[in-house]
């Protein structure tokens, strides 16, 4: 007879084979993401860091041959931007409106002006943004010393927090004691993405970037 009661063998159990975990490798930080690293809530780093880049590319002008000054460039306006993300920057009409010189720029028009004004026997002086908030006005200046000018007139509407509307009503190159009219033309936006006391930074509806400071002097047409 069997017995009643077998005696159970014991089994052994291995533990599981942990698998393998493949992780991939930490992508590398973009060129913006080391600069707001670099300058977290401290604009005064990046904007120094900023107008050190473009101190020595006459305008823009000088950029236009070099991608990787540009995207230095770029991305510390990328990581000054962040510092303040949408911060309102157009409602403060005192602060916005006022002279605004030229330090650099990306905006191709602009440039080739200011690039060929040779051919024409002349130099560009001082470009110019003037923008009148309380009045709606914006005028474009390319300064012609000692008397010419080239002016594009504009009107204008804010549009809180950053954007401001434009649309262009007249242009005119003129001298001393005459003047060539031109057909109004264009119309977009552009957003003030930086307002200090000293300089501002704006990029427009064709991406295109403007870096100026405020004038020592009062641009009245």
């Amino acid at each position: 007879m069997a017995p009643l009661l077998s005696q159970a063998v014991p089994k052994t159990f291995a533990p599981p084979i942990p698998r393998a975990r493949h992780r991939l490798a930490p992508r590398p930080p973009s060129a913006a993401a080391f600069l707001r690293g670099l300058f977290p809530a401290r604009p005064p780093l990046a904007k120094a860091e900023l107008l050190r880049l473009i101190a020595d590319q006459g305008r823009g002008l000088e950029t236009q041959s070099d991608p990787a000054r540009l995207a230095d460039i770029v991305s510390c306006i990328d990581a000054l931007a962040a510092v303040s993300p949408g911060v309102d920057t157009v409602s403060d009409a005192a602060k916005l409106s006022g002279t605004w010189r030229l330090l650099w720029t990306t905006e191709q028009e602009q440039l080739f002006i200011v690039r060929n004004a040779p051919f024409f026997r002349t130099a560009a002086g001082d470009v110019l943004q003037v923008i009148d908030v309380p009045g709606g006005a914006l005028n474009n200046v390319i300064t012609f010393p000692p008397s010419g000018a080239f002016v594009v007139n504009g009107d204008i509407e804010v549009q809180p927090p950053q954007r401001v509307n434009f649309r262009f009503t007249r242009a005119v190159l003129r001298g001393s004691n005459w003047e060539v009219p031109f057909p109004p033309f264009g119309k977009g936006w552009f957003d003030t993405v930086y307002l200090d006391d000293d300089i501002r930074v704006a990029k427009d509806i064709r991406g295109d970037y403007l870096v100026v400071e405020r004038a020592p002097y009062s641009w009245d047409g």
